[in-house]
């Protein structure tokens, strides 16, 4: 059954950004069209082929972090967010080193949004990151499910 659910959410990898892309591309040329007033479907929107690539690789870069043959919300943390407090919030190592930024010490955490696919990057002193001996799926479900 694992199996069939691996293949399952390989193939949402590449489905899910064509799809996306073909539906957004279609309702540009709709909209646009519209606005230009021109005969010919999809002229309008020639021009602007550059989105289209930016748009697929943004949906296909997203989905692979998630459930991609090369996954980044694999190593769930704790992290102290507010120490005067003792406040902790979950979330996900990204970069575990970015001494090639200058910033030594410090690691890249993501943290999602609650019943969204947003989220935000926050840089923290290391020591402050916890490892989470969980799975990173179980943590991902808590965190969006709120």
């Amino acid at each position: 059954m694992r199996a069939l659910v691996n293949y399952f959410l390989r193939g949402l990898v590449v489905v899910a950004p064509l799809a996306f892309t073909g539906y957004v591309c279609w309702r540009l040329f709709v909209a646009v069209d519209g606005w230009l007033g021109l005969p010919v479907p999809g002229a309008g929107l020639l021009t602007r082929l550059p989105f289209v690539r930016l748009l697929y690789a943004s949906t296909k870069d997203l989905l692979n972090a998630f459930v991609g043959e090369q996954r980044r919300f694999d190593r769930p943390v704790l992290v102290l967010v507010h120490p005067e407090s003792g406040g902790r919030a979950l979330g996900f190592v990204t970069q575990a080193s970015l001494g090639h930024l200058g910033l030594a010490g410090l690691v890249a955490v993501y943290f999602p949004f609650s019943y969204s696919v947003a989220g935000h990057v926050m840089l923290f002193p290391a020591e402050r990151v916890e490892p989470l001996p969980a799975d990173s799926a179980d943590v991902m479900a808590f965190i969006v499910s709120g």
